[in-house]
């Protein structure tokens, strides 16, 4: 079965762009079917829509829209914003979503999912209680940055000590660009973030992005290293407003996942309506690692409605 495929830009006016914005989308499946439209919202932040390109496949049981977030991939890019944790806010993003849901006329009814920092920006929209969404599926995604570093660093002192050793004396040293501090980085991300080898294309395509093609997304608002949070999502938390999140909720995260239990906990005893789902098989990307079961588990959470 052939799935039509439409992809384009949409205008995006926010009082804080220097210049109006465009945003980047490909919608998978007819919007105009009997089944809920899913959202989903990509990680990073600086990421782009690549690595989740698996949840297409989700169509045609339902529409599937996937977006570059602004600032990321093929939306507009704001390089001179480097640096300026004011205008990469929360809000902004947020914004960017409602524009996106108005412009397809699906803000009255749809399904949203957000993995891992897409997750985070997923928690807190939901908790802001949009009229029209119906099902919320938060895959891999803290219900605070705390949270998330105090489970990255326990994961951390599990690598080889020469391993450990290498990432803390190049930290140390301030050489945070080094080639042994990367190799080390990816030592730690081959285990925890994506345990197919090697990394899918998808992934690397999102990865080049965020890291070399413009990093200004990522190193403001989380800053230089996989372990040290600087920008401003530092203090980003939703432990005391996630129980204003009254949507199912599918909670997702992998064995080996750099989001732990422990950083997905509060979701499912906060929220009234969650079911928990952990792979066993996977760390931070299951949609990667275990595509097939992935797409089932979330397809069987949607539903046809």
């Amino acid at each position: 079965m052939t799935i039509p495929i439409q992809e384009g830009t949409i205008p995006f006016h926010h009082a804080t762009l220097p210049t109006a914005a465009q945003t980047w989308y490909r919608v998978y499946g007819d919007l105009k079917g009997d089944t809920t439209p899913l959202v989903a919202l990509h990680g990073g932040p600086g990421f782009c829509h690549n690595y989740i390109l698996p949840v297409s496949g989700l169509a045609p049981s339902r529409a599937v829209i996937l977006y570059d977030q602004i600032g990321n991939g093929l939306s507009t890019h704001y390089p001179e914003k480097r640096g300026d944790p004011g205008f990469w806010s929360v809000d902004l993003f947020i914004a960017e979503l409602e524009n996106l849901l108005r412009h397809f006329g699906i803000d009255g009814h749809f399904d949203l999912l957000g993995h891992s920092w897409g997750g985070m920006l997923g928690a807190d929209f939901a908790i802001r209680q949009p009229k029209g969404l119906r099902r919320l599926v938060l895959s891999n995604a803290p219900a605070s940055v705390k949270l998330w570093l105090e489970s990255v660093h326990r994961l951390r002192a599990t690598l080889p000590q020469e391993t450990q050793d290498t990432l803390k004396n190049c930290e140390d040293e301030d050489r945070l660009d080094a080639a042994e501090y990367e190799n080390a980085t990816m030592a730690f991300l081959s285990q925890f973030c994506c345990r197919v080898q090697p990394w899918p294309e998808e992934l690397m395509q999102s990865v080049t992005w965020a890291s070399q093609t413009d990093p200004t997304v990522a190193l403001t608002t989380l800053g230089p290293s996989e372990f040290h949070v600087t920008g401003s999502l530092k203090d980003w938390s939703v432990l005391d407003t996630l129980h204003k999140i009254k949507v199912p909720t599918l909670l997702i995260n992998g064995k080996y996942d750099e989001a732990q239990d422990s950083a997905v906990e509060p979701f499912f005893h906060g929220i009234d309506k969650v079911k928990w789902v952990t792979f066993s098989e996977s760390s931070h990307c299951p949609q990667l690692e275990e595509r097939e079961k992935y797409l089932q588990i979330v397809g069987d959470f949607l539903g046809r409605a």
